[in-house]
Formats: C-alpha cells, structure tokens, sequence
C-alpha cells in the first residue's frame, strides 16, 4: 500500500517516541515469535494481532464462538508492546498488516487519515452506536463521521496496597476517605518503618495514564482541554497537582531504581507498599503468589475546599480504550468486519467481561467483570467511575510529538529524579506546557 509523507513522517515520530502502555495494554508479556501477519487469501482464517499476553486466552475463546458461528477460522497472535507498534508501522508500508487488530487512541488520528484502517461505516450500519463509550467510539471516528473502529473496552485507574507492608509499618489501610495528603504521610511513615530497600509508594512516572495525569486533574488542572487546543498544566491548579507527585517521590521509590526494576516488579517482590494500576493489569496481581496480601482501594481525592468530603470532581481518574480495527487491505473485509461486530457485541462484551478479560466498553457492564475475581475485591474500579469522575485520557492529533518529549530532560524528567526542590517542578510545568502547545500550534 503506498504512503502519505505524512503518515511515514507521523509514524516514525511516534515509534521514536513509545507509547504508555493504557487502556488494555501491557508492557510484560507477549510472544517473542509473533509478528504482524496476513490472513491467507480465500483461506477461511483471519489473523488477529494483540500486545497483552494476559488477555490471549480469553479474546481467543471469544473468537472461537465467532467462529463456530461464521466457520471462518481466528488465530490471535501476540507482539510485545514494545515491539507492536513497530511491526506495524513496517507491516503498513509492506502491505501485510494482519487482518484484524488492536488500535490506541494515540495511533488512530494518523491511521484514519491516511487509510490504513478499514473503513467499517457501512459494515456497522446495524450496530447501535450509542451503546458504547462516546469519548472511546470518537476516539475511532474520523473527523468526516467515517467509523474505523469500534470500542473494545474502557478502563479506569485504582490505588492497589500490600497489606502486609501496611501491618509492618502500623498504617491503617486506604479507605475511600483518603486524600492525597493521607496517601503521603502513609507512604512516609511506611518508608521510615520498614527496611532501607522498601518504600510505601512507587510511581512509573513514564506510564502517564495510571499515575500522575490523576493529580493534575482531582486538583483542577488538565493535560489537554477538551477542545485539544490549550493545556492547563501550568495553571495554579495543574502545578499544584504535579507538586503533589513530587511531594510523593522524595518518599517514594527512586525513579532510578523504577526505571530498572519496574513499579509491578517492586510491588509483587514485596519492596513497594502502594502503586497505582489501570484494570487491565488486575489479573497480574490476582495470579500472583502473595495475592491474599493485595486489595485495592479507589484512588485518593484532592481535598481542595478542605471540608474533609470528597466532592466528585475532586477525585479523577482518566479512562480510555482500545478500538478493534481491520487493515484496509484485508483479503476478507466482510469477514473481519463481522468478527468486529461479533467482538463489540453486548453478548461477546459480557463474556470478555466475565472472563476477566478487560471492562467492557459499553457501559453498565461492571458486575460479571467484578465478579471474574474470586476471593479480590476489585469494585474500586466500577466505585471511581460511579462516585467520582472519569476523563477521557488527553490527546492530540499527533500526541507522540509533545507526549514523549515533556517525560525527557527540560521537561518533568529532573524534576522526577530529584524532587527536593519545589521551584524544578513548577519550572518543569511551565517546559512542558510550552512543549504541548508548541506542537499543537504544529498540528
């Protein structure tokens, strides 16, 4: 398939710059020998690409009832994040982009644009739309109404403690009444109250979704607006937010020792007594060894009128998800479009629910997803988005550009590694809001 300058341009921007692993993602995980592939023309079989190892199993159940139905065969193939979207920027210039696969709302802009994606519009004409997500079926919705992708899932963010830690240090667990000064000073006390190597919180400062976007929001600050031509992450809110993480990491685990290790790494090797974590991530700590010692609590509030209650728009947290596409150049377009229908179906959203899969991405599918986890109580995530208020994770048309850019040195990065000094942070908000409205000017 021949490509725009732009999308060749775009793209390369993007790789170079990574992407958080959100809203289904995982950056663990995968199979070392996948790679994005084709579905054998008139063969009966369609080519599935994923990056969540976790989630294989069960999309693949999903896919078999399609296909006890349809009697077209699904094979779904797992790339490593880091890998992903490499392999398919180079499977989009070759030409043998899978047939089916996962999209994510920083990708899809450039996608839509330059026709890589199927075009679904007439294929879901039969498919009620506004049973899904309204922010996560805009995110697949090109600016002229035409549909490449329909919504996989949502997912929020909860606060996820080892209980065990908290019993050593003497802190009482989190409650729904936390605010983020309480979730300091228990972070503190437990760093001060257990071994050298142990602290209470870890925070991955490059996975911006499941950490620090929550303070800049719950304090009334914004990454984006969402009219996507301005931030506010230098307003008096938006420093007082990131002032907030940084009062956190001089109690934390040093971000030289995430960027080795990892916050999941650190929490289930008993040396990080909080992280925060997207639902995507549950099963990974359900599965794990210690999990009897794990709970999760919703994320803390801002108390910003200081009344002691949490207000609703006091406690954010950001929410995005996945969109199943197909590749414009699918030997069987009818077939992948059926099997995307089949999956954003209420039933196959329910199933993928029940099977501890993902959250489903039409709303008020919350108890078969709650209940898949026998003996974890994981209701903090249907809770936030019940009581408090979710946001559509931050985006621009290009958001590779500035995304990577305010992580890196002359943005957040040395204020994140040395996070005694007050004046770096609120320097860095003023960097990187430069940053984000310099490229949006770009757009």
């Amino acid at each position: 398939m021949k490509m725009r300058k732009l999308m060749a341009a775009g793209l390369c921007v993007m790789m170079a710059a990574g992407l958080t692993a959100c809203g289904g993602g995982s950056k663990d995980g995968g199979s070392s020998d996948a790679g994005a592939s084709k579905g054998e023309a008139g063969s009966g079989s369609l080519t599935i690409n994923i990056w969540d190892a976790n989630q294989q199993a069960g999309i693949q159940e999903i896919c078999d009832d399609w296909t006890a139905e349809s009697g077209t065969k699904v094979k779904v193939e797992v790339i490593d994040w880091d890998n992903y979207w490499t392999l398919l920027e180079s499977a989009a210039s070759g030409g043998t982009l899978a047939d089916v696969f996962w999209m994510h709302s920083d990708y899809a802009q450039i996608y839509m644009e330059n026709d890589i994606l199927l075009d679904l519009t007439d294929y879901v004409k039969d498919v009620d739309l506004d049973q899904y997500y309204e922010d996560i079926l805009a995110i697949y919705t090109r600016d002229d109404g035409k549909i490449y992708g329909l919504p996989k899932d949502h997912d929020t963010i909860a606060l996820l403690y080892n209980k065990t830690l908290f019993d050593e240090a003497g802190v009482e667990y989190p409650t729904a009444e936390w605010t983020y000064e309480d979730m300091y000073e228990a972070a503190k006390a437990i760093t001060e109250n257990t071994p050298d190597d142990t602290y209470g919180y870890a925070i991955n400062t490059s996975n911006d979704q499941d950490s620090w976007y929550n303070f800049i929001y719950a304090y009334g600050g914004n990454v984006v607006n969402t009219t996507k031509d301005d931030t506010a992450i230098d307003s008096p809110e938006g420093k007082a937010g990131m002032e907030m993480v940084r009062k956190l990491l001089t109690v934390s685990t040093p971000q030289a020792v995430v960027a080795e290790t990892k916050t999941d790494a650190l929490f289930l090797s008993g040396k990080a007594a909080m992280i925060t974590q997207g639902s995507w991530m549950i099963n990974t700590f359900y599965t794990a060894e210690n999990a009897a010692d794990y709970a999760w609590a919703m994320l803390p509030y801002a108390d910003l009128n200081g009344d002691g209650k949490c207000q609703k728009e006091e406690r954010q947290s950001c929410y995005n998800g996945l969109g199943w596409s197909a590749a414009a150049n699918t030997s069987n377009p009818e077939a992948a479009a059926d099997l995307i229908k089949y999956l954003c179906s209420e039933p196959a959203q329910i199933k993928q629910a029940e099977l501890g899969v993902t959250m489903a991405g039409i709303p008020a599918i919350s108890e078969p997803f709650a209940a898949a986890f026998d003996g974890m109580d994981v209701s903090a995530f249907d809770q936030i988005e019940a009581e408090g208020t979710l946001y559509a994770r931050p985006g621009t048309r290009n958001s590779g550009v500035w995304n990577n850019a305010m992580k890196q040195a002359g943005g957040f990065l040395d204020a994140w590694q040395n996070p005694e000094d007050p004046a770096v942070m609120e320097q860095a908000c003023d960097n990187v809001a430069k940053m984000i409205r310099d490229a949006i000017a770009a757009e």
